[in-house]
């Protein structure tokens, strides 16, 4: 039985994540941790685990954390959460970061776009990206991998077999849109239900953080550097991502793009290639991808759903859980 911590355990992810590990045939919750709500049963904070989890609320304390855990799921901000994954790896604690601070290569990309320094710089590049479709081989047995971001997952996914292929151009354009959820937990003016409902708006035009990840991890992959134009916008639901992707194929048409998806995924169980439109509700609450493509002029549409806070956070972090101790992958996120 994996003994699993959670730090930073009162956002949307945490619960995600604690939830999911309730139902693992192979792991359990042994500690949660928060600096405001220290001595607090975890129902007080998730009301929906009430006589789900028997666990209190602590502090983030390495010693006690690799006495107690197996693995720790660090929730944390960035920036905050390397200085806490640096502890737990002096303690030789195995770590799923889910924030973004081992995500990228380079220290000067990471501080340009974060706009600060970053706490372990010597890391960077010798971290397992965590997406198991691309690089299982590099999360199996690793001590830290480097939970990917939800943006970017639905993106990578769609694009990874095309570039490693050469079937497609090098500009490339996302178009996608998120549940509120997306923005995390923490109160804020245009997340409130009388900004967002009704209301479609984009945001960090031009400037999203997630838009260097998707390049980064692209690269990493196939050795080619795209060039990605991002841009994200807020959808008036709870959960869900959506990206409406822009491509020029190379003598391909969207019948020859999904025969490499086919072919690039075949053995991974929560990748599917459809023919209709995809929409959010098809994949709510479960660690699926469904990803579509399209003909349309001289380009080709693809189409690419997750839930945000599953496949593109918590359904991930225990799928990379799984690949670090060896089990299937589908376990605990089977539905």
């Amino acid at each position: 039985m994996i003994r699993v911590g959670v730090v930073g355990a009162t956002g949307y992810t945490a619960f995600e994540a604690i939830r999911l590990i309730n139902r693992h045939p192979q792991a359990r919750v042994t500690a949660v941790t928060s600096r405001q709500d220290v001595g607090k049963g975890i129902e007080a904070v998730h009301p929906a685990l009430t006589g789900q989890v028997e666990v209190s609320l602590s502090l983030a304390e390495p010693e006690r954390l690799a006495a107690e855990c197996d693995v720790v799921f660090c929730c944390l901000p960035h920036a905050a959460s390397a200085e806490t994954v640096r502890s737990l790896r002096e303690h030789n604690v195995r770590v799923v970061d889910l924030s973004a601070d081992f995500r990228l290569r380079s220290q000067s990309l990471y501080e340009h776009w974060y706009a600060t320094e970053h706490p372990w710089p010597e890391l960077l590049g010798k971290v397992a990206y965590g997406l198991p479709e691309l690089f299982a081989a590099e999360i199996a047995g690793a001590d830290l991998v480097a939970n990917p971001g939800c943006y970017p997952t639905s993106a990578i996914l769609p694009l990874a077999p095309l570039v490693k292929a050469g079937a497609i151009g090098s500009d490339v354009i996302v178009d996608a849109k998120s549940g509120v959820s997306g923005a995390g937990r923490t109160p804020k003016l245009a997340n409130l239900y009388c900004e967002a409902n009704e209301s479609l708006s984009a945001y960090a035009v031009g400037k999203h953080r997630h838009q260097p990840e998707v390049v980064d991890v692209l690269d990493r992959y196939a050795g080619t550097e795209l060039d990605v134009l991002f841009t994200p916008h807020l959808a008036p639901m709870d959960r869900g991502i959506l990206s409406t992707i822009y491509v020029e194929a190379k003598n391909r048409d969207a019948d020859g793009i999904k025969s490499l998806w086919d072919e690039a995924y075949r053995d991974a169980p929560f990748v599917h290639v459809v023919d209709d439109p995809p929409a959010t509700k098809h994949v709510t609450a479960s660690n699926r991808v469904h990803l579509a493509a399209f003909d349309a002029g001289k380009r080709v549409v693809l189409v690419a759903v997750l839930d945000n806070v599953v496949k593109g956070a918590s359904g991930a972090a225990v799928q990379n859980m799984n690949c670090m101790f060896g089990l299937e992958q589908t376990l605990g996120l089977e539905g």
